[in-house]
């Protein structure tokens, strides 16, 4: 494995035990990790004033291009950070060979280098949930082997290759079906929210793509509500597919009556074209078992109702 250098560019980590945790991790597998200190710094909700913050990310441009740039965590503080950003010198750094990966908060930026530059960066684990999560007793858990395996093929090999057997309820008018595109996505909450600013995809870039999405600690109708905004904004009805990750840690209340998150995407399925497919049930979001996903590189789905295949080499 390459040498790992962390980055800590949105919120400060929750606990002091879960970074260490995954640094000890990490280097048990014979992984160099770099940059550890950054884990440790506060400022107010943040890792670190905007200043640290920014220098930090910008620094990664002048790593050693065989090194693999991951996020401590996500939660909320690079929106911040976007107007300082070198992206041009950052896409230089990722053509000679630099992979810089994470997911939640993260998209912001993944989608803004994206938009701009056209780079492809890895959506994929994190630090302190994937590598150093804690159980309830406090003491570490054992990274998912299916994320690591992933993660492994990803940076090795720049490839991905997925078999999700799960029914498909919601294709519309294609039972089954090839086609290759721009795989891109992320956070929905994060990608509903750059609609109209220079840091989305532009609708160029991305028609006929395969857009996948997932989010953490929101509510089915909140979900409904995204999906509706990027439907009215024209950016589902661009895709070639959309496929849905995983959309975890909510509850349901007593109110909703039936309502649920199989309703929200039938409401949506409702809406759009039917030749466009939703896809169910990628193992990619804020869970265990994700898969390390190249935003920005062609990609091949196959898919019927009993599941589907999703390929790339980038």
């Amino acid at each position: 494995m390459k040498a790992i250098h962390l980055i800590a560019p949105s919120g400060a980590s929750l606990d002091s035990k879960s970074p260490l945790a995954g640094i000890d991790w990490l280097g048990q597998q014979g992984n160099v990790v770099q940059n550890t200190d950054c884990v440790r710094r506060v400022y107010e909700r943040f890792a670190g004033s905007d200043e640290e913050r920014l220098t930090e990310f910008n620094s990664i441009a002048n790593l050693d291009p065989q090194t693999i740039v991951m996020a401590m965590r996500g939660g909320y503080g690079l929106h911040r950070l976007l107007p300082g950003i070198e992206w041009d010198a950052i896409a230089k750094a990722t053509q000679k060979g630099l992979q810089i990966c994470g997911h939640s908060d993260f998209t912001v930026f993944q989608l803004g280098l994206l938009a701009k530059t056209g780079a492809i960066t890895l959506a994929g684990p994190m630090l302190n949930y994937d590598f150093g999560r804690l159980g309830d007793d406090g003491a570490p858990v054992v990274p998912d082997e299916f994320m690591w395996q992933h993660f492994q093929t990803a940076v090795q090999d720049r490839k991905l290759d997925c078999q999700v057997s799960i029914p498909q309820s919601f294709l519309g008018a294609q039972s089954s079906r090839s086609l290759t595109g721009f795989l891109w996505g992320g956070n929905l909450t994060v990608l509903a929210g750059l609609v109209g600013t220079p840091y989305l995809p532009s609708a160029n870039q991305t028609q006929g793509g395969i857009l996948f999405l997932e989010d953490v600690n929101e509510h089915p109708y909140r979900i409904e509500r995204m999906l509706m905004q990027l439907l009215d904004a024209g950016v589902l009805s661009n895709q070639g597919a959309i496929v849905l990750g995983g959309f975890s840690a909510y509850r349901l209340y007593d109110n909703d009556k039936g309502y649920s998150l199989e309703r929200a995407i039938e409401a949506v399925r409702n809406r759009l074209a039917e030749d466009i497919p939703i896809l169910t049930g990628l193992p990619f979001g804020h869970q265990a078992n994700k898969l390390t996903l190249p935003i920005g590189a062609i990609a091949r789905l196959d898919f019927n109702t009993s599941g589907f295949e999703l390929k790339a080499k980038w």
